[in-house]
């Protein structure tokens, strides 16, 4: 099935040529989803709705690429969980983004091994971050009910949470832990859980492994 999905910034924008294009290309209007909010806001409850009913085989529609994602990293996040779910992705404006082509299945493969790439530094900088607070003999308080393993990569999930270009969620999708698990490790290395108000914590199970 076609599913599409168009965006604007602002209520003082319109969905009109996105959704004739959308509609021009095949797509049924209940199976355009939509959103009006700024391309740096993770929350979105359009996409949030279509990421929730694709499933294997079904084709996702945009106007432009930019449409769709917030940014390059959250680019290579969805197009990981496109070939991850064996859906097909097309950009209207953008032939080179069709997986059906040659070239869009090259591209397609090229946004994957960059996010595998990314996924690898953010690994390589937690196991330093991890050994470091070893040799320094951190230890903390342990709250009732943590697990072995969650005392293991607190130390790791503390320095991802004190670099601010990680949110909860890219700490949940690095250690396979949940967004309450990611408390629970920072509650154990002695962070004030009211500093959270400042960090992404939208954990939707709209997709997997999003970021």
């Amino acid at each position: 099935m076609k599913f599409g999905y168009a965006r604007v910034s602002t209520s003082a924008q319109n969905l009109d040529m996105q959704m004739e294009a959308l509609e021009a290309f095949g797509i049924d209007v209940k199976n355009i989803f939509t959103d009006v909010a700024s391309g740096a806001k993770e929350d979105r409850k359009g996409l949030e709705t279509l990421l929730m009913k694709l499933r294997e085989g079904d084709t996702v529609v945009v106007w432009k690429s930019c449409r769709l994602a917030r940014n390059v990293k959250h680019m290579l996040s969805m197009m990981e969980f496109f070939e991850s779910n064996d859906i097909e992705f097309k950009s209207i404006q953008e032939p080179f983004l069709d997986t059906k082509s040659p070239h869009g299945k090259f591209i397609f493969n090229v946004f994957t091994s960059l996010n595998q790439m990314d996924r690898e530094i953010n690994r390589e900088r937690v196991m330093i971050g991890l050994k470091s607070a070893r040799n320094r003999g951190k230890v903390g308080g342990r709250p009732k009910g943590i697990s072995k393993k969650l005392k293991e990569v607190a130390p790791g999930v503390v320095a991802m949470w004190k670099d601010d270009k990680s949110s909860i969620r890219t700490i949940q999708n690095t250690f396979k832990i949940s967004q309450g698990s990611v408390y629970k490790c920072l509650a154990h290395e002695g962070i004030d859980l009211k500093k959270f108000k400042h960090k992404n914590t939208n954990n939707k199970n709209a997709s997997k492994k999003l970021v």
